[in-house]
């Protein structure tokens, strides 16, 4: 590799960096640029950690014959089981414990290499691997993502040469700065999904930032809350409070993802979510369809949780549709995007409502008109209430009992068989 071909491939790397080029991209490219400048590689491997809630970082593997089994691969933490020892028997870690940021070994020299990595590289034909560890300041951190960690072999006979060896060390800095950018721009997109809800996110992303910047919209909005939280938190070790959250959460809100709609709190035992489809039968559609999947998870949650001795409950439901002013509520330093209007104290009251009337699930009568009729004639009306703070008495309707018998029924069949 000459040094045109290196300026060629920093420029590649600038340009693609800027356009916002992913990371898997951005890797392939390179050493594919790489390899058809000279450098003869067999295999290659980027991983950088990130701010994920369920994963810790994310490898790319690169091999020149193009057989990886998956060209991204999203892993969990490195701390415990089969993934910790992995880490701990890997060049990287050796590196770290060191505190050096290149390892050189010729495999085709040595008999014994002391990795298993290098051994499984050598019995597949590679003669010689390189590992380097370009460092982020902790200004220029976020969560673990300190470090661009890559290596890099060939089967040449003759193994790297100075050059290449010169050449990468030179690249992999370009590169790991374009992957970091890639990273951060992943890593913010996340967050403000797991923190704000996907619309919502996608607006603040888009720059609705500015206080007070709201629009008004029609909406389904959606409240939930567990049964008998208080009586069971206070029965309950509080330890197991946390993760009694996290299982009905986790009920409640893939349960109205699913169906389109979006979540923007959570207080509490409290959900409150929203349903913005582009007219409002097909968002009370989506709201209703997302209370029949909350019904068979709550059946499956329920029934795994019994079988472990841990408290199981129900959720309480509230669906309501009225216009709310939507976007960004707050201080200079501090802001939230959320919903606010009547009809947001509306729904928390139908919602408790649950208790008054033992019913899992209310909905108001503009929701229910809203429904189209074939969906409508499986409601049953539970009366007409004067709800607290509210200045109009409403009628409330519920699901057919029948109707929600089948899906309880559903949820027991599909847990037999996840049992089995």
């Amino acid at each position: 590799m000459n040094e045109a071909d290196i300026v060629e491939i920093e420029t590649w790397l600038d340009l693609q960096g800027l356009s916002g080029m992913s990371e898997m991209d951005l890797f392939n490219g390179f050493c594919a640029r790489c390899l058809a400048a000279g450098v003869q590689l067999e295999r290659a491997s980027a991983f950088v950690d990130t701010l994920h809630p369920i994963y810790e970082g994310r490898a790319f593997p690169w091999r020149r014959d193009g057989e990886v089994e998956k060209a991204i691969i999203e892993y969990g933490s490195s701390q415990q089981g089969e993934s910790a020892d992995n880490w701990q028997n890997s060049t990287f870690y050796h590196l770290l414990q060191i505190g050096e940021d290149e390892m050189r070994h010729r495999l085709a020299e040595v008999d014994n290499i002391g990795f298993r990595h290098l051994t499984t590289l050598k019995s597949e034909g590679c003669t010689d691997y390189l590992a380097f560890m370009n460092r982020f300041s902790s200004e220029g951190s976020i969560g673990e993502m300190d470090c661009f960690y890559s290596s890099w072999s060939t089967a040449d006979s003759e193994g790297f040469s100075e050059n290449d060896v010169d050449a990468l060390r030179r690249l992999v800095r370009g590169l790991a700065l374009a992957v970091k950018c890639a990273s951060l721009t992943r890593i913010v997109r996340t967050l403000a999904d797991v923190y704000l809800g996907r619309d919502a996110a996608k607006r603040v992303l888009a720059g609705r930032i500015n206080r007070g910047s709201a629009e008004r919209i029609e909406a389904v909005l959606w409240y939930s809350d567990l049964r008998d939280y208080t009586r069971i938190s206070d029965a309950a070790a509080p330890d197991a409070i946390i993760p009694m959250l996290n299982d009905y959460a986790e009920a409640v809100i893939s349960s109205v993802q699913e169906a389109g709609g979006d979540v923007l709190k959570l207080i509490g035992d409290g959900i409150l979510a929203i349903f913005t489809e582009e007219d409002s039968a097909s968002a009370a559609t989506a709201a209703l369809k997302a209370q029949m999947h909350l019904r068979k998870r709550v059946v499956v949650l329920n029934k795994t949780r019994k079988a472990s001795g841990a408290p199981a409950t129900d959720v309480y439901l509230g669906v309501h549709i009225g216009e709310v002013f939507y976007g960004n509520i707050g201080s200079d330093t501090r802001l939230d995007f959320t919903v606010v209007g009547p009809a947001v104290n509306e729904v928390s009251r139908i919602a408790s409502m649950c208790r008054s009337v033992d019913q899992d699930v209310l909905l108001s009568d503009r929701f229910a008109a809203a429904l189209p009729e074939e969906l409508r004639a499986k409601l049953v009306s539970v009366g007409r209430f004067a709800l607290r703070g509210v200045g109009r008495a409403q009628e409330l309707f519920t699901i057919d009992p029948i109707i929600l018998e089948k899906y309880r029924a559903a949820g027991r069949a599909q847990h037999a068989a996840q049992s089995e």
